[in-house]
């Protein structure tokens, strides 16, 4: 079998892996960064899901990298698209002029700028990087996990030796085979004390997942795909938050949980809403725009025949049951339901929707293969909302950063602050058939030693892999903190290589962590927020 030996190997290739790999690199260290598909970028690019950001994005509150990142995407389209002269000059390019974000792209251009970005050390030989490889086995000696095995895609094994090993897969994927102590699911009200806990610990009631896709429309044409095998199952399953059928407009609202009618006109010539203030208003009310990642008018006459639009609605989300913590078979027939309720919920757009004109379905909704990657249109991937989480050495819990139960309104201040995140708690639908919970939450902190574990010394999560709670797990999830946990992972793997001590010292000793901050500053990531107001 063959054998590499590196300084950090970094499993897993979603925003939190390479942003890994660009530190531990950037610091002077050999990396192996691996990815299960053939896309880096995870739930940008594989998953396909556009930025979910904090309204300050554009000024402040992710790391250089980050920025660099989200510059380098508008740049891409100013150099290869032909963009309208109005787009063209627009400063905060939003080529795809969706409600969620201000920056809604096509992964195919998010995969470009990361491959770019990483291209350079991959040059200067401390980057090499095997798509297609997923973790099989790990070897741990004691407290330290020395090396990770990887099949790759014609059944071959690679051993990759470390004296650093960063879990950045999308579903923790080495902490069971390294035997790292973690917790999935929901924990119990007496575990973390946290209002919206579970009374009983439920490991394996987890968020929804998503298999998202990409659809054009092309008025008077007929793009309607096959009937689905579960069709007759999807049309019939009414949630218990849903006040009717999951394939229809109906959907709760995620702050009351109350029915809502969502609209649907394909190829609008306005804006739906013109500014989507995320602390007040759902974006996914008009579902056209939500996550629009490419709109006509941001390109020369011509350029497209019609916007592109990811879906990633309310009616996709999968919660029959967990796609990871359960035996194989049952994880795979979970991740095929997930794939089925999206193509059921997509036969049902083009056949039975009640359609703004008011006649009965869009048979010119087309599935765009060529944007996803793959021969169908929809992502590569499924969208992972939760993954295992570390047992670390300190849990953010609900009450360190729930807007309602802050009193100076400020998320809790971590001496150990390696970074800094905002976003709602945002928990969708549950296999345990919990509804939405969306709280308030201020803007927070990432303290190292959520990074932690409290027994291994070498292995760290480098993504939403964390020391959160099933509960806080809903705001650390998202685009921004995810890189951010991922970069600060992989510096502080080189910052240990380098003074030979461990994060664990790093955490205990007053100047280690000084000086370890320092750099992370020195390197562009935000530790502490600015004064910041209306949230």
């Amino acid at each position: 079998m063959p054998e590499l030996n590196v300084d950090v190997v970094v499993v897993g290739g979603g925003l939190g892996g390479v942003a890994a790999a660009l530190a531990a690199s950037d610091a002077g260290r050999s990396v192996v960064l691996t990815e299960e598909s053939d896309w880096v970028g995870g739930q940008l690019t594989s998953q396909a899901v556009p930025p979910d950001e904090n309204p300050w994005i554009e000024q402040f509150g992710c790391t250089a990298r980050y920025r660099r990142l989200r510059d380098e995407m508008r740049a891409y389209y100013r150099r290869w698209y032909p963009l309208s002269e109005e787009a063209r000059v627009q400063r905060h390019l939003n080529p795809g002029r969706g409600t969620v974000s201000s920056i809604c792209v096509e992964p195919r251009v998010g995969l470009a700028v990361l491959e770019a970005m990483l291209a350079g050390p991959a040059s200067a030989g401390r980057l090499r990087v095997l798509t297609q490889h997923r973790p099989v086995s790990a070897t741990v000696d004691g407290d330290r996990a020395s090396s990770v095995t990887l099949e790759g895609p014609d059944g071959d094994q690679v051993t990759v030796v470390a004296p650093y090993v960063l879990d950045a897969t999308e579903t923790s994927d080495l902490l069971p085979l390294a035997g790292v102590e973690h917790v999935t699911g929901a924990e119990s009200r007496a575990d973390t004390d946290e209002p919206h806990a579970a009374d009983e610990a439920q490991p394996l009631n987890m968020q929804a997942v998503s298999w998202c896709f990409v659809v054009d429309h092309l008025e008077g044409e007929d793009h309607t795909i096959d009937r689905p095998a579960s069709y007759d199952h999807w049309r019939s399953v009414e949630p218990p938050a849903w006040s009717g059928p999951l394939l229809s407009f109906v959907a709760p609202v995620p702050r009351t949980n109350e029915p809502l009618a969502r609209t649907l006109v394909p190829n609008p010539d306005h804006d739906a809403v013109a500014v989507v203030d995320h602390r007040t208003v759902g974006g996914d009310f008009e579902l056209w725009a939500f996550r629009r990642i490419a709109d006509r008018r941001t390109f020369a006459p011509g350029h497209l025949r019609s916007d592109i639009t990811l879906v990633n609605w309310p009616m996709i989300d999968y919660f029959e049951g967990p796609v990871y913590g359960v035996a194989e078979a049952e994880a795979a027939r979970h991740v095929e339901g997930s794939r089925e309720l999206s193509l059921s919920f997509l036969y049902w757009l083009q056949t039975e929707a009640p359609r703004h004109d008011g006649g009965t379905g869009y048979p010119g909704l087309r599935l765009r293969p060529d944007v996803t990657g793959t021969s169908d249109g929809l992502a590569k991937r499924p969208y992972i909302r939760e993954s295992r989480r570390i047992l670390a050495e300190y849990t953010i819990v609900e009450q360190d950063l729930a807007l309602d139960l802050r009193q100076d309104g400020r998320g809790v201040g971590y001496p150990d602050s390696v970074g800094v995140g905002s976003y709602r708690i945002d928990l969708h639908p549950s296999t345990g058939g919990d509804p939405y919970v969306d709280v308030a939450s201020c803007p927070f902190e990432i303290p190292l030693r959520a990074l932690v574990p409290r027994r291994v010394e070498n292995l760290l999560p480098a993504a939403k892999n964390l020391g959160t709670t099933h509960v806080t797990n809903g705001c650390y999830r998202l685009h921004p903190v995810e890189w951010g946990i991922g970069e600060v992972a992989g510096s502080l793997a080189a910052f240990c290589l380098d003074r030979s001590c461990t994060p664990r010292q790093v955490c205990e000793d007053v100047r280690l962590l000084e000086e370890f901050q320092n750099l992370l500053v020195r390197d562009g990531v935000e530790i502490r927020w600015p004064e910041v107001t209306g949230y």
